[in-house]
């Protein structure tokens, strides 16, 4: 078998978007349209995949090489007219070697792997057939560009939708999904060929389908419709990323995951067997759920680490932040980026956290706001609690010791130390440094008025009672 090589053909504008994004660059669960057929030819095996880039390149290339690197080569297709124009513009840069390339678009998503590599042993099998296309059939043909077939059944050509002449063509139901096999030498020849005379003025790749049927075949490979669908507005995304996501959920529920319905999972996410995903969780990025760890309804994760056994409660809602193992998180919560929470650690009901490292078994169970901070191991942060980080300028880090217990309804002013084993007393806001050991109290002075309290009912009445009349 001969290296096989790949085109994937990501120059369009897209405009049935109507977006400033280019089509190839809006996501499917998590990744941009375009990362899927680039992934798929090459798990099918393509040595290089060269990626035509022409609408708002620059927006498209760097993405790219991140996620690709040299494993993608770009060519640019400067003035949009057509796919056939488009392949050609790939040409150059094929490796010298190559004898077969995959021509796929940048739009279909779900393309399989496996129907690529069997498209190219399709061609492999037919030496004399100069091209190998990806055939299917649907219930709505309109729009899709319609395969003819001769007498003997063998394809003849393609007609694009709109050039079609009359309703019994418009009928065909088996059409042209745009994935083909050809032959270099072959494909070379025939992108001289074709000519723009046709409904939209523009070289068409499906012309060379009808240049192959006379110089050995176009060989037809049957896929399942479902798999080919190309995406061209925001409705038929949709309907991608519905399709997709059942993909990545059945992959996860077969590995050993519990994933209750209405989840919504990424395609970057890792997935540890008996972790437990509870109804309309989103695990968004890079995330990853360890073992034994459960996400319960309806919480926000986004690219974070929940290590083995965490428990994370409804509606929490946890970024850019890593959980070690057994730590419990929630209800209500908010792990906001740059936090670290270590081993068994807790941290409860309406607490946001940022910046923050907690270290095992520290507790913050209630209504606290800890930012810019590092708390030590076994220390606990009474309800309320508020860190003041900000001073309008730049924040400061708040650093409280060991075995530390923090009041309720304290304020913290940093940047400030609170030592080991140290207590803040409920009210205290503090403003210096707090020794190893030490009590801190900072409140304003309590004073009690004796059999006052008839008084002040009195005069609060009396004064409704007066605004109320004026």
């Amino acid at each position: 078998m001969t290296e096989l090589n790949a085109i994937v053909l990501a120059a369009g504008h897209g405009k049935r978007m109507k977006s400033a994004v280019p089509k190839v660059m809006h996501p499917v669960a998590g990744r941009p349209l375009v990362y899927y057929p680039i992934s798929a030819a090459l798990t099918a095996g393509a040595h290089r995949v060269i990626v035509v880039v022409g609408h708002e390149r620059e927006q498209v290339m760097p993405y790219l090489a991140r996620a690709f690197g040299d494993r993608v080569v770009i060519a640019i297709q400067h003035e949009q007219n057509g796919t056939g124009h488009a392949t050609a513009q790939a040409l150059p840069v094929l490796p010298q070697r190559a004898h077969r390339v995959l021509i796929l678009c940048g739009d279909t998503p779900l393309l399989a792997a496996d129907d690529l590599r069997s498209l190219a042993k399709t061609l492999d099998s037919h030496p004399d057939a100069p091209l190998a296309m990806l055939t299917c059939t649907v219930d709505d043909p309109t729009g899709y560009g319609r395969i003819f077939r001769d007498e003997n059944g063998r394809i003849s050509e393609i007609r694009e939708h709109r050039d079609l002449d009359n309703d019994a063509q418009r009928a065909i139901r088996e059409v042209n999904p745009g994935v083909y096999c050809a032959n270099v030498d072959f494909l070379k020849e025939a992108l001289t060929q074709i000519d723009s005379n046709n409904a939209q003025g523009e070289l068409y790749l499906t012309d060379i389908v009808a240049l192959a049927a006379k110089q050995g075949g176009t060989i037809g490979f049957a896929a399942d419709a479902r798999s080919l669908v190309g995406v061209n507005d925001r409705a038929q995304l949709a309907a991608t990323e519905t399709v997709m996501q059942a993909r990545i959920i059945e992959k996860w529920r077969r590995s050993g995951v519990t994933i209750r319905d209405g989840a919504v999972i990424h395609d970057t996410v890792k997935i540890a067997p008996d972790a437990t995903i509870e109804n309309g969780v989103t695990l968004r990025g890079t995330t990853t759920v360890s073992a034994g760890a459960v996400v319960d309804v309806g919480c926000v994760i986004e690219d974070s680490f929940l290590g083995e056994n965490t428990i994370i409660r409804p509606y929490t809602v946890v970024s850019y932040s890593r959980l070690e193992a057994g730590a419990h998180v929630g209800p209500f919560a908010h792990i906001g980026a740059g936090t670290m929470i270590g081993t068994q650690s807790q941290v409860g009901n309406f607490v946001e956290t940022n910046k923050t490292i907690l270290h095992p078994h520290a507790k913050a169970n209630h209504l606290a706001y800890i930012g810019d901070a590092e708390v030590g191991q076994s220390a606990t942060i009474g309800a309320g609690t508020i860190f003041c980080n900000d001073d309008g300028y730049q924040k400061h880090r708040t650093r409280i010791g060991p075995g530390a217990f923090i009041g309720c309804n304290s304020k913290l002013v940093a940047p400030v130390d609170v030592g080991k084993n140290a207590y803040v007393a409920t009210g205290t806001t503090v403003t210096q440094d707090v020794p190893d050991e030490a009590l801190a109290i900072g409140r304003a002075q309590q004073e009690n008025k004796a059999d006052y309290a008839p008084t002040l009912r009195h005069q609060l009445k009396t004064a409704a009672r007066v605004k109320h009349e004026t």
